[in-house]
């Protein structure tokens, strides 16, 4: 027994063993952040804005989520108000499934939003109250991609939203104005 403990004793302080312990500590973040897409589950209880919400999980830990596929307009922007008391109208104190599969510079979660079948981004280009994002587009599903341009081109032709008023300002150009 003592023979036994003394090995354990000598390949504990191995530098070899205590470098792939630390090796293994510093690798399990990255396992996490790749562990490709996760659901989240819960109740809104809080809009931010027209693409970004708060979940409460049923463990009660909170999750901000951008909607993904879609940039709605800024508070201070021309219809940031109504898009944002639209997206609360269509999430808020409601049950969501939040398919999600990255998050962003912010830690945001990066998901689509549904509640039941209802998928809440679609939702907010069909109100002319955001644009299908483009720049990510290549993250969307190719029928799901397909899907927010048609729906975005519908909106615009129907002249809905913001799309009611000529010279519609891109929100991604508008925080790039205000940077300046």
């Amino acid at each position: 027994m003592d023979d036994a403990r003394y090995a354990l004793d000598a390949l504990w302080t191995s530098s070899a063993v205590r470098r792939l312990l630390l090796a293994l500590i510093l690798a399990a973040p990255l396992a996490v952040a790749a562990r490709g897409p996760w659901v989240v589950e819960g109740r809104v209880v809080g809009v931010t804005d027209g693409d970004t919400i708060t979940v409460l999980d049923r463990a009660r830990t909170q999750h901000v989520v951008r909607l993904g596929g879609i940039d709605a307009p800024e508070r201070r922007q021309a219809f940031g108000t109504v898009a944002k008391e639209n997206l609360s109208r269509i999430v808020y104190d409601r049950l969501v499934e939040a398919r999600c599969w990255k998050r962003d510079r912010y830690g945001r979660e990066v998901c689509s939003v549904y509640v039941g079948m209802r998928d809440a981004g679609l939702e907010m280009i069909r109100e002319g109250l955001a644009w299908h994002f483009k720049e990510y587009q290549l993250e969307q599903s190719p029928q799901e991609r397909e899907e927010y341009a048609r729906t975005e081109e519908a909106a615009r032709a129907a002249r809905r939203g913001l799309w009611s008023e000529p010279g519609a300002v891109p929100p991604w150009e508008w925080r790039k104005a205000q940077k300046k």
